[in-house]
């Protein structure tokens, strides 16, 4: 569609947090704003460069005041794509962009982009697509687009929020989820048996761990 007013204009950014955890959804949002209305977000950063605390300020501003759609992806749908013939993460993710893109239906997409393939993933989201927006595709689009933060910001404490409640449930710390985490490893190490369904069990971190303790079961007999 052609505008007079490009001030009318959709544009959508989309980020992810929780892709490289092995504990925890990943959190892919779509956050949409008018042309006009981008000059509210400038200077935001992505959701990296902030604390806590700053994060969960600009979420609670924002919250109710824009549209978005947020899509949680959990461990067991990651594993079975992984162990699939058919999909692998980054398949996964352009599938679940697309329907984010359907569902918010921008003008323009701007979209940190997962792959470092952009063409490849280009051509497999469009096939999942049923509307026809530009869609710009960039590495670290967050630090370059505001709109891509703000995605980025609703993605972490999304993810944040989660991993907390999953804390609170099994009264255990599991730190961040991710492996280069000191307090994650300690949980993995001690509990990786008794909650497999909050781990990427497809993980080489995973595997790996469940390698090691089979092989020290064996060298016991």
């Amino acid at each position: 569609m052609l505008f007079n007013n490009t001030k009318y204009m959709k544009i959508l950014g989309i980020d992810e947090a929780g892709r490289g955890a092995v504990i925890g959804p990943l959190v892919i949002t779509g956050v949409i704003l008018n042309q006009d209305h981008l000059h509210k977000i400038n200077g935001l950063k992505d959701s990296k460069k902030l604390t806590p605390s700053k994060r969960l300020e600009i979420f609670n501003k924002f919250n109710h005041n824009v549209r978005l759609r947020i899509i949680e992806i959990y461990p067991k749908e990651i594993d079975d794509a992984l162990e699939s013939k058919e999909l692998n993460l980054n398949w996964l993710e352009a599938r679940k962009i697309a329907v984010i893109i359907n569902h918010l239906k921008p003008d323009k997409a701007i979209i940190d982009c997962p792959s470092s393939n952009k063409q490849s993933f280009l051509t497999y989201l469009k096939e999942y697509l049923t509307t026809n927006p530009k869609i710009i595709l960039e590495h670290q689009a967050d630090e370059k687009y505001p709109v891509v933060a703000l995605a980025s910001i609703f993605s972490k404490v999304t993810r944040d929020t989660i991993v907390k409640e999953i804390e609170d449930k099994i009264k255990k710390n599991i730190g961040s989820g991710y492996p280069s985490d000191p307090r994650t490893k300690e949980f993995l190490k001690k509990y990786h048996k008794d909650y497999v369904n909050i781990i990427r069990t497809s993980w080489q971190t995973y595997k790996k761990l469940t390698k090691k303790k089979k092989q020290t079961t064996l060298d016991k007999f």
